[in-house]
């Protein structure tokens, strides 16, 4: 079956070795993830597209001819038509090229007030330069997209809370904007145990100035989890984990108000909402 969750929308014709193509989403919102599914007439020596300036990678959807890929609509991303370039190399060296459209319609995001420690609103100056280089270290991180695909199957809910944070909702910590939240929250006591969603490595473990101890794991072709606030780390960096294994223990380190898991997804360093990778491809038994 085609991966996905919602009704297939009409696809859109393509040329020679390209048959069709269509998506399935949630909605086409910033911070979604898009299926993109693509019909072939038959198998193509290679094929790939171009989103949202990243290169996406294609995996077999199941039936024959049918490719799928993963697509990030960031954040904060201009709503409107955004156009992605897919192109197919058939065995005989002839190349196929099509359009396809997804039509970004706009959302309007809640806002959060919270009180916190007011180091972490205006941080001393003594720990600038290491929330300086802290930043640059994960800035360094999300682009990369791993040649490999780590992940299979379904994807593991880390911890089995509700996520209790939505996702986008725009922050003021002690009356002072901030980035919007750009992950989701999971109600869930200090201890409980974080398990990997999806098999992966892991290239950070660390403590961070605002996000305490933190996990992350690269799943391959450009998708990050990324845990922060845990109050013990089970991993270290250069580990493969395998879905379910723990690799973490929920906390309340860095700028937080209690103890809960933030679990946030990167996908071709475009940052979306993790819930809709557990809709969008669930692990049985995983909820």
């Amino acid at each position: 079956m085609l991966l996905g969750v919602s009704a297939a929308p009409a696809g859109q014709g393509g040329s020679g070795l390209i048959v069709n193509v269509t998506h399935r989403a949630r909605a086409l919102h910033p911070g979604e993830i898009v299926v993109l599914n693509v019909r072939t007439s038959e198998a193509p020596a290679s094929l790939g597209a171009t989103a949202f300036g990243a290169e996406i990678r294609f995996f077999p959807a199941g039936p024959a001819n049918v490719w799928s890929a993963l697509i990030g609509i960031d954040l904060e991303v201009e709503p409107g038509e955004h156009a992605v370039a897919v192109r197919a190399t058939g065995v005989d060296g002839s190349l196929s090229e099509t359009d396809y459209t997804l039509a970004v319609e706009p959302k309007q995001f809640a806002t959060r007030r919270l009180r916190v420690e007011p180091r972490y609103v205006d941080p001393p100056p003594e720990v600038v330069e290491r929330i300086l280089r802290e930043r640059d270290q994960q800035a360094a991180l999300f682009p990369v997209s791993t040649a490999v695909r780590y992940w299979r199957g379904g994807f593991l809910r880390p911890v089995p809370g509700r996520a209790n944070s939505a996702f986008g909702r725009r922050s003021v910590f002690n009356g002072q904007p901030r980035s919007p939240h750009s992950g989701a929250d999971f109600r869930a006591g200090t201890g409980t145990p974080i398990k990997a969603p999806n098999d992966g490595v892991v290239v950070l473990a660390a403590d961070l100035y605002f996000s305490g101890n933190v996990v992350i794991i690269d799943h391959g072709w450009g998708l990050y989890s990324y845990f922060a606030h845990l109050s013990a780390i089970d991993v270290a960096e250069g580990d493969r984990v395998r879905k379910g294994m723990v690799v973490g223990k929920v906390g309340a380190t860095g700028r937080v108000t209690g103890a809960h898991l933030h679990w946030t997804v990167r996908l071709n360093d475009a940052r979306v909402d993790p819930l809709a990778l557990l809709e969008l491809f669930p692990a049985e038994g995983g909820r």
